[in-house]
């Protein structure tokens, strides 16, 4: 569906909480998981309209990376603090360290409830979906229940694309076996989830009204608000599950500028050669725009860069995971003496390379290295995405 089409009036989980939903909080005493995001059509923030509301006790808000209004940059460590707005004392999951990622007993202490209001983005490396993991875990274990607010997949419900992550490669970027691109809500994801971990937790899902799996985030007649610093428009979010790998090279993924994840390259990269290589391949929906860009910060700040933009043509063609692959393969194979991946270390994880995480194993990163082709190295991943797409089945909650 374009942007032209006719929008669907879609009511967020958060919504039908506050309304038809309020039983699950009434006399409770709550907990809730929010960022910037977490607001209803009129823009009214999840914290505030709980907080104002007499039917239940807000006790604690909980913040996931990048805080709880959503200031900090990513893999930067939030501490505790007290909401400017409501007074409240927030728990910061996004810490110094991995301990810090999920909530204590401390934290839970005095909750009958939790409630998560997250965007997620579709793609298994956005954090957020992982936090909500730990917190069902550590609520189940504490006797707290768990009420998870569903939202649109802003890339739709339908697309699956991607391997899933292999034993011994979980991290906060892949904590379980899931596609890169999953097509799933964060309230089915968080289902399958619980069941393939045997977590015991009470837990419901309060679903949307009027979301259908084709529908893009545009297509809704919701206000998109950046659910991350550097997630600033749904085209970010279109290329986001391929483009990430580059965060595992030490090429250049374009944050610093104003299209991070659409912008790739370095200062060694030849955008025209980098892009004609790219265009030989034929890739599915997209088009590649030589180009130079100035990072403000991060990889190669105040160093003039040369690569491509990434301009999608075709939405329902188009392959993020595929395309980031490629590009990564395709600058690899062109400057293989100035190529470098990422080995410091990468959301907590030190003893691994970032690219194997984002993947999950080693196997597309060691046949880059040699040089595969493009159709070798897209069969690494086709039987594991062939898999998820069956087994999710029975985790959708819309048709």
């Amino acid at each position: 569906m374009s942007p032209s089409q006719p929008r669907a009036s879609v009511q967020t989980g958060l919504e039908r909480l506050v309304t038809e939903e309020r039983h699950l909080l009434h006399g409770r005493r709550v907990g809730l998981l929010c960022n910037p995001i977490s607001v209803d059509r009129d823009l009214r923030h999840a914290a505030d309209l709980l907080h104002a509301d007499s039917d239940w006790e807000v006790v604690r808000l909980f913040g996931p990376e990048h805080g709880i209004r959503g200031a900090a940059q990513d893999m930067v460590a939030v501490g505790e603090e007290r909401d400017d707005r409501t007074g409240l004392p927030v728990v910061s999951l996004y810490g110094t360290d991995s301990t810090s990622l999920r909530p204590t007993a401390e934290h839970l202490q005095g909750l009958d409830v939790i409630v998560c209001d997250l965007q997620d983005i579709g793609s298994r490396y956005y954090t957020y979906v992982w936090t909500v993991a730990h917190c069902l875990e550590a609520a189940g274990a504490a006797g707290v229940e768990v009420v998870v607010c569903d939202r649109p997949n802003p890339l739709g419900g339908e697309v699956v694309e991607g391997g899933v992550v292999r034993c011994g490669f979980e991290s906060f970027v892949g904590h379980h076996a899931v596609s890169n691109r999953h097509g799933l809500t964060l309230g089915e994801l968080i289902g399958l989830y619980r069941a393939d971990r045997h977590v015991d937790a009470h837990f419901t899902v309060v679903t949307m009204r009027g979301w259908r799996r084709d529908l893009l985030f545009d297509a809704c007649d919701l206000p998109w608000v950046m659910p991350s610093p550097n997630m600033p428009t749904l085209d970010t979010a279109m290329v986001y599950p391929g483009l990430c790998l580059v965060e595992g090279t030490e090429l250049s993924e374009g944050r610093g500028t104003t299209r991070p994840f659409e912008l790739v390259g370095a200062p060694y990269v030849a955008p025209d050669a980098l892009a004609s290589a790219l265009e030989a391949l034929s890739l599915p929906g997209v088009a590649f725009r030589p180009a130079y860009f100035l990072p403000q910060f991060q990889k190669f700040a105040g160093v003039r860069c040369g690569g491509v933009q990434l301009h999608v043509t075709d939405r329902a063609r188009f392959r993020p995971y595929l395309t980031g692959v490629a590009l990564v393969a395709t600058v690899r194979l062109l400057y293989p003496d100035e190529f470098q991946w990422r080995t410091r270390a990468y959301e907590f994880v030190g003893n691994k390379p970032a690219f194997d995480l984002l993947t999950g194993s080693d196997v597309l990163r060691l046949l880059i290295d040699e040089g595969a082709s493009m159709p070798d190295l897209r069969a690494t991943w086709q039987a594991e995405e062939d898999a998820f797409r069956v087994k999710r089945e029975d985790y959708l909650l819309y048709d």
